[in-house]
């Protein structure tokens, strides 16, 4: 299988680089219907994966945290990779936490993005938006090989969304991330780690997932089109 320029990125997590190598298959295009597409534009890093991952599906997505823009847009992504406690500051400084809180067109959380969408996190002891009744904990070590941060590929279970439609049940998709939410009555897919967890979530027009689908290969492609699809 041909393969496109490889991608370099790094990641710091816990004072802790890790660099990570991605090679993305060439795929066809999806036809998308022509839609707006926004990303919430925050101090937060992998923004401008997810765009290009939603430019690969034929959407230009628009890179932003203007309110009047993000509440015109069909579809919107909240991603990011960062520090809990600074990144709620930031919103709230910005009055984007309540503005997030209320959109109503589909929303898509993403990693951070998504353990933002709960209600507290042990990263800072912070108070976060509150739109999954869930508290987002740190992974303890119980055994020699559990390894923190959880990095790498992993199979998600228990689907329970649309987001999922066409995929099988133990579908391999990428992760990155030092905390979790554990299962709760939003919890739309699981991951087993150390103990088993809340990989996704979904509540009303909230979608979430604690992967990146955006480097999971074509099975994060089909989880970005569904998305597109709601």
């Amino acid at each position: 299988m041909s393969h496109t320029k490889p991608i370099i990125e790094l990641f710091v997590i816990n004072n802790r680089k890790f660099t990570i190598i991605r090679y993305f298959c060439k795929t066809y295009k999806l036809k998308k219907k022509r839609m707006n597409v926004a990303i919430i534009k925050y101090n937060a890093g992998n923004i401008f994966s997810v765009d290009y991952a939603l430019r690969r599906l034929g959407v230009e997505p628009i890179i932003t945290a203007d309110k009047e823009i993000l509440q015109k847009a069909d579809k919107i992504i909240f991603p990011g990779v960062g520090e809990a406690r600074n990144t709620m500051q930031y919103l709230r400084e910005n009055q984007l936490d309540l503005f997030i809180k209320g959109l109503k067109q589909p929303v898509l959380g993403i990693c951070l993005g998504m353990q933002l969408m709960c209600k507290h996190s042990e990263e800072g002891d912070v108070d976060c938006l509150g739109i999954f009744d869930a508290e987002v904990k740190r992974f303890q070590s119980l055994r020699h090989e559990d390894k923190v941060p959880h990095m790498g590929w992993n199979t998600i279970t228990h689907l329970q969304s649309k987001l999922f439609e066409g995929l099988g049940n133990e579908e391999f998709v990428y992760f990155v991330h030092s905390y979790y939410v554990p299962l709760n009555e939003c919890t739309a897919a699981q991951t087993d780690y150390i103990l088993p967890y809340s990989s996704a979530l979904h509540k009303d027009n909230f979608y979430a997932t604690q992967f990146h689908p955006e480097k999971s290969g074509k099975t994060g492609e089909k989880i970005l089109s569904n998305f597109l699809d709601l």
